[in-house]
């Protein structure tokens, strides 16, 4: 009797301890696997700027536009159901991702060798140009950033720590005549206003925001003179390399059948120019 109790003790507490293992094991696993992790979950958070036609939230939450679309659609067939948007200024984007609050960034982050240090990029995606929101006959003859530094009385407004900031200091422009925006509308509105003489975005984007306007009052240099063309790319956690890997391998396979095609030339974007550059010419080396 005491024999056959001690005996099943052991074989509960050898299968209690083989238990606890299993759920030991499976959190090590899920963490060491960002993609099993986002099937678990069932989705997938994207950092986004809210900046048509790279990313658009609608006014009932849904995450849309061009960089999103093409997110969802490639995160679909990796099996990750849905995309969440958060949006961030671009100069906040980076650091959120480091910080977990979102799991890849979608918004038109384009590639530069500083970032790609920080990040892990996926293949090109989005590209584009650079632009300029003026006052109807652009009266202070403003085609290029070097224009803007040259003028003492010039003043453009950029989203902070953006591309369009980072294009205006280099070119000489002071600090102080370098006015940070939060967002398109915004940007706009202070040019309508008279706070800022120049209102800076990638063409797209600026011709977007200018045609909804529908002012008369308000005209766009495209593309402006001297600026470089840019690619943007979905931009992982330097730990998940394996995770971008991943969906290089998906986007490469739409980009071949055409599917990328369909999703990002509705919104002007050309899948030509994406497919005849690639991350290591973006960034100046492997990534």
């Amino acid at each position: 009797m005491t024999h056959s109790k001690t005996f099943r003790t052991r074989v509960l507490g050898a299968a209690a301890v083989a238990l606890l293992g299993a759920f030991a094991a499976s959190p090590a696993n899920a963490a060491d696997d960002p993609l099993a992790k986002l099937k678990e979950q069932g989705f997938v958070r994207i950092g986004i700027a809210n900046e048509p036609p790279y990313t658009a939230v609608k006014p009932d939450g849904t995450v849309s536009g061009a960089a999103p679309d093409v997110a969802r659609a490639v995160m679909g067939k990796l099996g990750v159901g849905d995309v969440v948007g958060s949006i961030s200024e671009y100069g906040a984007m980076i650091p959120g991702l480091q910080a977990r609050r979102f799991d890849v960034i979608t918004a038109g982050l384009f590639m530069k060798p500083e970032r790609c240090r920080a990040v892990a990029y996926s293949q090109p995606i989005l590209c584009d140009a650079e632009a300029f929101a003026l006052k109807k006959g652009n009266p202070l003859q403003l085609t290029s950033y070097q224009d803007i530094a040259k003028n003492p009385k010039a003043k453009i407004g950029a989203p902070g720590g953006g591309t369009e900031e980072k294009l205006a200091l280099d070119a000489g422009v002071p600090r102080d005549r370098v006015i940070v925006v939060p967002d398109p509308q915004s940007g706009l509105k202070m040019l309508q206003d008279g706070r800022i003489d120049v209102y800076s975005l990638p063409v797209l984007s600026i011709h977007d925001l200018v045609t909804k306007a529908n002012d008369p009052n308000v005209e766009v240099v495209a593309p402006v003179k001297g600026a470089p063309v840019y690619c943007d790319g979905a931009a992982f956690r330097k730990q998940d390399v394996a995770l971008r890997d991943a969906f290089d391998k998906v986007l490469a396979e739409m980009k071949a059948s055409g599917e990328f095609a369909k999703i990002v030339e509705p919104y002007g974007f050309s899948a030509e120019a994406a497919k005849q550059t690639n991350r290591e010419q973006l960034c100046g080396g492997p990534n």
